[in-house]
């Protein structure tokens, strides 16, 4: 065997290094395209200063956050008679840190809620709050948070809207349904013919839809499903307690009886109306009730929305999670369907808080301003669907993308950002910059060491949805107190 010299291997140490120098002095940062494929090697300057992970800090802008709850939470020891919902908070104070970006309409908007909320409590009455949002919110997260701040300072009780089953987890509400309903969604997987999903953009169904006229009047086995709801244990003390479940649906075509039970008592027989509009059916409890079955019995299914599940007055508030969503849904729904629920409903404030989606796949600066006008174009469906609802937008996070063994802000979010505003207040809307909350480019990195958000760099965990949270309920507490001239 040939014995290799110390000086052999020096001399092709050297070699071998003068050779990856020279691939480094020719080859773009960007790499290079071959076969179809991008290769990338350090450039000279990449090799003599490696990049280091940059977090911004963040300790000034959470250490002051107060997520604490002063009250034990539960107010209603299961009793209503009428009157789940009063509040049970103090006098507001300011103590936020970020704003509500609003222009002249915006102002004139946000103050037209401020005046019902103010008087939703002493008027025993009820408005609603609905929170579209991408998987950032979905399970609760962020909303059951706000809704728990905002119920208590002006009354209210219950979680609100349950989708007809729900597939994400959530410490909201418990729910189970029979193997045969189906969900369907206007913002992914399956989806229904008629795009009668209902305001929460997804419903459920146990039969197939059915258009021809021969098929239905044949089909008449008939089938049996059941839907089980009941409050949550684990909820924020106001969503634990509630007086009156709705379900609405719509598109019943063929007679269709449902027994409703409780904790395995039947307590209401009835049939709902097939006529293939949409209809509420209602259920009004002395208090909390127990975990109830809707159990349905029909040859062709109706179509099933939502439930809500509601105290007697105050503020509702709605978590709407549409994973993998842009916001970009209008359009995919029967709006009038929708409508009618948000009508129902007494909607009066709508936040949208999209963005993080369409992040990763920006290329260029025009493909951020085609996402904000199309988005604005769904804002504008919004005003026309329930003009007296005012609107809130909440952008992306910061995200951070791995280049180089480094996690780095997305190049073009700060410019979604700067877009997603401009169109906000173009149209009448509020903006509230989630990116600025968390401490601007490279903040994520720092939230995930301080463990407020996931490993993936993208998602907040419970204790960082909840200072996320905190944040927007104070900047929103600030313009009702600007609104009340009680900030002097």
């Amino acid at each position: 065997m040939k014995n290799i010299k110390l000086y052999q291997v020096l001399l092709s140490l050297i070699v071998l290094i003068a050779l990856l120098l020279t691939i480094s002095s020719f080859i773009p940062e960007n790499g290079v395209q071959l076969l179809g494929v991008n290769f990338k090697f350090p450039t000279i300057d990449r090799l003599m200063h490696p990049k280091k992970q940059e977090n911004a800090n963040i300790d000034s802008l959470i250490m002051d956050v107060d997520t604490t709850f002063v009250d034990p939470l539960i107010q209603h020891q299961n009793g209503s008679n009428g009157d789940m919902g009063a509040p049970n908070a103090g006098e507001l104070r300011i103590k936020n840190t970020t704003i509500i970006h609003l222009n002249e309409a915006g102002i004139a908007n946000l103050d037209k809620f401020f005046e019902k909320l103010s008087k939703v409590a002493t008027e025993k009455k009820k408005i609603h709050i609905l929170h579209y949002g991408d998987s950032q919110i979905e399970g609760d997260r962020m909303t059951g948070f706000i809704r728990e701040r905002l119920q208590n300072q002006f009354g209210g009780n219950g979680p609100g809207l349950v989708p007809a089953n729900n597939v994400y987890n959530t410490f909201a509400f418990v729910q189970s349904y029979s193997e045969n309903f189906v969900r369907y969604t206007c913002f992914g997987g399956e989806k229904l013919n008629n795009k009668k999903y209902g305001v929460m953009g997804s419903a459920a169904r146990f039969t197939k839809e059915y258009k021809d006229s021969s098929e239905i009047a044949t089909e008449t086995t008939q089938k049996t499903a059941w839907i089980e709801l009941a409050a949550s244990p684990n909820a924020y003390g106001r969503a634990r307690n509630l007086t009156t479940v709705k379900m609405y649906y719509n598109s019943c075509i063929k007679p269709c009886t449902i027994n409703v039970y409780e904790n395995g008592t039947l307590i209401h027989q009835d049939s709902l109306k097939a006529d293939g509009k949409s209809h509420i059916f209602k259920l009004s409890f002395p208090s909390t009730p127990g975990k109830l079955k809707f159990e349905f019995k029909s040859a062709i299914s109706p179509t099933i929305s939502n439930f809500s599940l509601e105290g007697d007055y105050g503020v509702q508030m709605s978590n709407i999670g549409m994973r993998g969503s842009s916001g970009t849904i209008f359009g995919a729904m029967d709006r009038g369907v929708a409508t009618e629920a948000m009508n129902d409903l007494n909607t009066e404030l709508i936040i949208m808080q999209f963005g993080g989606n369409s992040v990763p796949s920006f290329k260029d600066s025009a493909g951020v301003r085609n996402y904000a006008n199309y988005f604005k174009g769904q804002l504008k469906t919004l005003k026309g669907m329930r003009p007296s609802a005012a609107i809130i937008v909440i952008g992306p996070s910061d995200m951070s993308l791995m280049t180089d063994g480094i996690y780095e802000t997305y190049p073009l979010l700060p410019y979604c950002v700067e877009q997603m505003k401009k169109i906000s207040l173009e149209v009448g809307a509020g903006y509230w910059d989630l990116y600025d909350a968390m401490g601007g480019k490279n903040s994520m990195p720092a939230w995930v060491e301080k463990g407020l958000a996931g490993s993936d760099y993208i998602h907040f965990s419970n204790g960082g949805a909840r200072i996320a949270a905190q944040k927007f309920y104070d900047a929103l507490i600030a313009e009702y107190i600007r609104w009340s001239g009680k900030g002097n």
